[in-house]
């Protein structure tokens, strides 16, 4: 039985117009895309109209302080598949849809065009085109509708045909009409769409963590923000522009962990910084060893001057002695036997720690004060959250405090900590997070890698995850760490700094690369969230030198602060993996290389397919490592390479092309 439309259904019957597949859409529009400040929103989808009349479509968008849409041009692709761009200017939210319509006047000119060419009469046919301009003039400018008015006498004048035909189907002419279509019977796509626009930052950052109680230059002295005011200089001549700091505040007493995670302290530990919370204080307090709040407040200070910002990491978690548990024991879970319910994974217990119960009867009041905590530091100049476990907190809780905090302080970047499963990882992003923590620490073999980056910049994750690539955690040192010594610290760097614009490193136990780890875990021996520590920062063989050398080349070079510009290219040894990046004109261009083998040197021929990066194919050219400052003629798309691990695991190559020849000299830009 065929179907039936009802004509109170349809809103005008006289729009003909479809509109689907739009792109970019997250989840049929519930949830926004990501971008930054001055990056571009490309939009296309399929508009298309029953019969054979000319389709004409405009993308439209508002951004903060708009009160009317901003319209573009849509050009037709192939298939009636649409596109259209534009950019953002202002942190915020931004809005677009797409509308079209059937442009009659586009039509008539190409059946103008059909009859004329055939000899017909096409006296009519200039009658109905006076009509289209004269409604086009009588809503243009004063200055356009001239313009158009003076077309009219041409199309009336039966001794110049020709001329009215040529003057109608110019290009200005047509400009003319575009400007001032008749969108009467438009049709507009169903939803509007959002972008959440951020800073700069968020897209392109290099994170330094640090526990601030090692950074005592004493032994068996707790460090201080003093302390790490004292080494924001190193800090920043290594080349970071953020300071990521674990939690800072007071540590619980009961059920304290000891070193290597001992289920009980002896005396003198310093217990786990996420066991939130004492007598002294929770989440808006700092620990009174590390100094004061006006030391902290100066920290924050002193790091700007030096173009670094502070991180804090929010963990949602209180140790028994927090004052949340005696002040609101309605926020936790408490069992039968009157205690309360502590943290656990069996066979694991962490005693030290007590989740906050979000099902809990005054979960409003809950929410109010967690998002308390992060307005308390953004009062005391943090604009950088790194969020512990998000994965373990409602969804709807991040989406509500997110967007709550960002109504007034779109600045503020969230980083999601959640080595979680691939779906939850996707819905956090979607949800808000600016940044987010990835599998990269997990994979190693080309292929890995390769299939990995496809799924994060070639699919629809990269309309709302921007991965934050880190070598290594304080929770997590990889097996390739553990074993492949100094040249898998190196790769692994160029690696997270090359492939990703957001990458982060825990040291100083990454520039010592430090290998001890618990037999058969990817856990640190002695790790730092147990015990203080005392790290000469300046041991012979420490790879300062080179991680400053990697930022630098991040900050030289527009085309490794984007993620999303990857190409892989074809090598002939699975040990080598080859990969370039270039900004949106070409005129810079990186190709990065690494043997992905810490004991051997690899060698192998990569193809690469310069016609697509505007090399001639006939000229030589230049290839700069930024790494060594060696420089090589490459002829051609096929070239030979060879990494020693123990010497420098990798090439980053600026490719220079040849300009022109004058006497014998070569010039290279």
């Amino acid at each position: 039985m065929g179907s039936r439309v009802k004509r109170g259904m349809i809103e005008d019957g006289k729009r003909r117009i479809v509109i689907e597949s739009v792109r970019p859409e997250i989840n049929a529009g519930r949830f926004p895309i990501k971008r930054a400040v001055g990056e571009e929103v490309r939009v296309t989808a399929d508009i298309f109209s029953d019969g054979h009349d000319v389709v004409s479509a405009r993308l439209l968008f508002r951004g903060p302080g708009d009160s009317s849409w901003n319209r573009r041009v849509m050009r037709f692709m192939v298939n009636d598949r649409w596109a259209g761009e534009f950019s953002v200017q202002a942190m915020g939210p931004y809005l677009y849809t797409v509308e079209g319509w059937v442009d009659h006047f586009r039509t008539w000119q190409n059946d103008l065009l059909k009859k004329y060419d055939a000899g017909q009469d096409i006296s009519v046919d200039l009658q109905i085109g006076q009509e289209y301009i004269l409604k086009a003039a009588a809503r243009a400018s004063a200055s356009d509708r001239k313009k158009l008015e003076a077309l009219l006498p041409l199309l009336r004048d039966t001794a110049r045909v020709a001329q009215a035909v040529e003057a109608v189907l110019s290009e200005e002419s047509t400009r003319l009409m575009d400007t001032y279509p008749d969108t009467s019977a438009v049709s507009r796509y169903e939803r509007e769409l959002a972008v959440v626009v951020d800073r700069t930052r968020a897209v392109f950052s290099s994170w330094y963590e640090r526990f601030p109680r090692s950074c005592s230059p004493e032994e068996g002295r707790h460090g201080t923000f003093r302390d790490c005011e004292a080494i924001l200089p190193e800090i920043a001549k290594m080349g970071f522009d953020v300071f990521y700091l674990p939690p800072i505040h007071p540590i619980g007493r009961t059920k304290r962990k000891g070193k290597n995670n001992a289920p009980s302290a002896e005396e003198g530990d310093v217990g786990s910084p996420w066991a939130i919370g004492a007598e002294e204080g929770g989440h808006k307090s700092v620990h009174t060893e590390l100094g004061t709040m006006e030391d902290f407040e100066r920290l924050v200070r002193s790091a700007e001057t030096l173009g670094i910002e502070v991180a804090l990491d929010i963990a949602l978690q209180c140790s028994p002695d927090h004052p949340y548990v005696k002040e609101h024991p309605e926020w936790f879970k408490w069992r039968p036997d009157g205690t309360v319910q502590f943290a656990e994974n069996p066979p694991k217990k962490y005693e030290d720690i007590i989740p906050i119960n979000f099902e809990c009867e005054v979960w409003q009041e809950l929410w109010d004060e967690l998002k308390s905590i992060f307005l308390f530091w953004i009062s005391k100049g943090v604009r950088i959250f790194r969020v512990d476990n998000p994965h373990t907190k409602p969804f709807s809780f991040w989406e509500w405090v997110i967007m709550e905090i960002r109504k007034d302080h779109p600045d503020v970047i969230f980083l999601s900590e959640a080595f979680t499963r691939p779906k939850v990882m996707y819905r956090l992003a979607k949800l808000g997070f600016t940044q987010s923590y990835t599998y990269f620490t997990w994979r190693n073999t080309k292929r890995e890698f390769t299939e990995y980056m496809r799924e994060l910049v070639r699919t629809d994750v990269r309309e709302f995850m921007r991965p934050n690539f880190w070598t290594n955690t304080p929770d997590i040192l990889p097996e390739h760490l553990q074993y492949g010594g100094r040249p898998a610290y190196l790769m692994r760097l160029v690696l997270a700094a090359t492939l990703s614009s957001n990458y982060g490193i825990y040291g100083p136990a990454f520039e010592l690369y430090v290998q001890d780890a618990i037999e058969g875990k990817e856990e640190y021996l002695y790790s730092e969230k147990y015990e203080v520590k005392l790290w000469d920062w300046d041991r012979r063989g420490n790879l300062k030198d080179f991680v400053a050398r990697i930022n630098r080349i991040r900050r030289e070079n527009p085309a490794l602060q984007d993620t999303w510009n990857v190409t892989f290219y074809d090598v002939d040894n699975d040990y080598l993996m080859c990969y370039g990046k270039t900004d949106s004109d070409l005129s810079n261009i990186i190709i990065v290389a690494v043997n992905l083998d810490p004991y051997h040197t690899q060698s192998g021929w990569v193809t690469i397919p310069i016609r697509e990066l505007g090399v001639d194919p006939g000229q030589p050219y230049l290839v700069h490592d930024l790494l060594s400052d060696s420089k090589f003629i490459w002829h051609g798309e096929r070239n030979f390479i060879e990494l020693n691990p123990h010497v420098v695991p990798a090439h980053i190559f600026r490719v220079r092309k040849r300009l022109k020849r004058e006497m014998d000299f070569d010039y290279f830009m």
